[in-house]
This record gives C-alpha cells, sequence and structure tokens, in this order.
C-alpha cells in the first residue's frame, strides 16, 4: 500500500474518531458502506468548488462530503452558520479569517487538519498547483454568505 494513501487515511481516521464520528460510514451495526472515488458525484457551486457528499444533505443540516477546489481558486470573503472540519487529502489549502495579518497563514497540505468556527468571516484557498481534496464535515447545514461587511 502507497505510505502517502496510509498517512492521509489515518489522518480521516484520527479526525473521525476525535469528532466521535465513528459512525458517518454505517447508517446501523450491520452494514459496512465502501464508496469508492471513482462512484463520487460531484456537484459543482457557482464559486468553482465541487461537493460529493458521503453522508447527509448540505442543504438541510449537519453532513459530511469530499470537497474539491480547482487549483489556485481563493474563495470571496465569507462566513458559514455553522463550524467547519475538514482533512486535507491532497492539494495544499490556506484558510485565513477577516483582518488577519497575511504573514500568518498557513499552508495545509495532505495530512493537514483545519476547523472554522461558525461566523467567521474567512477566506478559504487551493494555492498548490494541482487541486485541493479535503474530507469535511460541518455541524450544521451549508451556506456561504458573502454579503458581510468587507
Amino acid at each position: 500500500m502507497n505510505i502517502l494513501f496510509c498517512i492521509k487515511l489515518s489522518g480521516v481516521i484520527f479526525f473521525l474518531a476525535v469528532l466521535g464520528l465513528s459512525e458517518v460510514f454505517a447508517k446501523d451495526d450491520s452494514n459496512i458502506i465502501n464508496l469508492p472515488v471513482q462512484n463520487l458525484k460531484w456537484n459543482i457551486t457557482p464559486e468553482g468548488a465541487a461537493f460529493a457528499a458521503v453522508q447527509g444533505d448540505r442543504f438541510k443540516g449537519a453532513y459530511r462530503a469530499m470537497v474539491k477546489l480547482p487549483a489556485g481558486l481563493t474563495s470571496p470573503m465569507h462566513v458559514k452558520s455553522a463550524n467547519m472540519f475538514g482533512v486535507v487529502l491532497s492539494g495544499t489549502f490556506a484558510h485565513i479569517a477577516k483582518g488577519a495579518d497575511p504573514s500568518t497563514e498557513v499552508l495545509l497540505p495532505a495530512g493537514s487538519y483545519y476547523m472554522i468556527p461558525k461566523n467567521l468571516p474567512h477566506i478559504s484557498k487551493c494555492v498548490s498547483a494541482t487541486e485541493c481534496v479535503s474530507f469535511l464535515y460541518q455541524d450544521g447545514k451549508f451556506d456561504f454568505v458573502t454579503n458581510i461587511d468587507k
């Protein structure tokens, strides 16, 4: 097995264990749900991000999804009304809060974890030359509010 894949997989497993979400991939205790990458159904947002649901409906409540940003994409300043937790699977992400000193931006390569609190104005970026993919858990329904004071 590829060592990079094992590292990424262990990061996702750790993330799920920390949040107590071992039920993410099982609807009950008697079934295993396997979702190979080639079976993900990607939906692209007007901003260019793509979501592939793995559990829940992001427009109705808490959900888990794979999220993909094209290389070089920078979001507009925005907020979300739910907390967001992510593990980077490929590429390099960066998230920075409104008003933060740009020199404090942290690059998040594969295997990294991030958490963005609800109602925190921020920008998200894929700073790598290749697309960025993360596993995302949001503890409430999805929204992307850009009409905030800049």
